[in-house]
């Protein structure tokens, strides 16, 4: 007589927790139910502080850095309490509700089955895990040490994911305003000011200069709305599309962007940060110079730095020490150089450059903090103005139609 099989169906849950040093993470999990979770995290040396179900509308989405970083960080945690490497990918992939993070680690662990090194398997996915990931990975097979550089490798996207995401804040408020400010303005353009410019035209005075040109504007926006919306639209479009395919514009961009008077200096730390992050997890994962800088060139973000760590890195090659070539460079920032010389001189050159990483790294904290306290008052300053010289340029012929009267 055949057994009916019962398959336990598995429900998407979103979890919350702190791992075994106090860090507050969260992340995402298949388990037939809560209790499975917070079993499956316990095992992982996660406390978990809140788990819930998950929508089945918000699993279908794409790998994003944050998922990768949450996946290493779960990796370096697991290894580092003894699971074996493929229970670990096992373990991973299941606490993922990311249908398409889950495939992707079922291939490398199937790929690491079959035989293949651990940083072959990444290399399998570029788009997911770059150079500098599979460099590291590969440094760490070599000397033995995979689980410390794993950590090294989460607490490195952790933070770049923190300074992404300072700089984005500190972009998106004014990118904001400065669009609903757009939309009010040509809304009042297109339905606001023909009104009174009836009442003004019945009236037969002679209108002041600012009226009169607050009203050609507002006939330029009733006659031509549409294109200038499609061409500011399309505008923006091909300077993105110019951006993403054209390198030299690329250059021109990034070199343009450092050079703001408000955004540029926040940029230029966010990239010095960056640099100095990657460059000290390489040569810590005993990644020889050389290749770590090839790295730190694709990472850091920033055409110019990108080209000067090239030059760095031939120079290098060549024989000169880092200090001069850094110094050859005439981009980056005096406190680099010195902290560069004292690590060569004294043989600890990685510690060197993750305090400058850190030094910047608060340095973008506190400009970040900074301009979003000074952009405030000065957006409530340019939208006032724009609008009481609107109401200004409105109530100019009234005001003298009543003095006339």
């Amino acid at each position: 007589m055949a057994v009916a099989k019962t398959v336990t169906k598995e429900l998407p849950f979103v979890w919350e927790g702190t791992d075994k040093n106090g860090r507050k993470i969260k992340g995402e999990m298949l388990a037939p139910g809560e209790a499975a979770v917070r079993q499956n995290l316990r095992r992982q040396g996660i406390n978990a502080t809140k788990v819930r179900r998950q929508s089945m509308l918000a699993r279908a989405r794409p790998i994003t850095e944050k998922d990768i970083a949450l996946f290493t960080r779960q990796l370096s945690t697991m290894m580092r309490a003894g699971v074996p490497l493929l229970q670990a990918f096992d373990i991973t992939a299941k606490s993922h509700a990311n249908p398409s993070l889950q495939k992707v680690l079922g291939e490398i662990k199937g790929s690491i089955e079959s035989g293949s090194s651990m940083h072959q398997a990444f290399r399998r996915f570029p788009k997911y895990f770059d150079g500098l990931y599979c460099n590291l990975v590969e440094a760490a097979e070599q000397a033995g040490i995979l689980d410390s550089v794993l950590d090294r490798i989460a607490a490195y996207k952790e933070k770049m994911l923190a300074i992404k995401g300072q700089i984005k804040s500190a972009l998106m408020y004014p990118t904001i305003v400065i669009v609903i400010a757009f939309v009010i303005t040509a809304a009042i353009m297109i339905f606001v000011i023909p009104a009174f410019k009836d009442l003004f035209t019945q009236g037969g005075a002679e209108l002041p200069g600012l009226t009169r040109l607050v009203m050609n504007i507002s006939d330029m926006f009733v006659e031509w709305w549409f294109f200038i919306f499609l061409a500011i639209g399309g505008g923006i479009y091909a300077l993105l599309l110019a951006w993403k395919r054209s390198p030299a514009f690329k250059a021109w961009i990034d070199r343009v962007i450092l050079k703001l008077p408000i955004f540029g200096p926040i940029i230029e730390k966010a990239t010095v940060a960056r640099w100095a992050r990657t460059f000290a997890s390489m040569f810590a994962a005993g990644v020889p110079m050389v290749d770590a800088l090839d790295s730190v060139a694709g990472a850091s973000g920033n055409s110019v730095y990108e080209e000067a760590t090239r030059k760095i890195r031939q120079d290098v090659a060549t024989g000169s020490s880092l200090t001069a070539s850094l110094q050859s460079a005439k981009v980056f920032p005096t406190m680099l150089i010195q902290m560069v010389s004292i690590g060569e001189e004294s043989g600890a050159l990685d510690a060197m450059v993750e305090k400058v990483a850190e030094y910047y790294e608060r340095e973008v904290d506190e400009a970040v903090a900074n301009l979003s306290a000074l952009m405030e008052p000065l957006i409530m300053v340019v939208l006032g103005s724009l609008i009481g010289t609107i109401v200004i340029a409105m109530y100019l012929p009234i005001f003298k139609m009543g003095s006339v009267i």
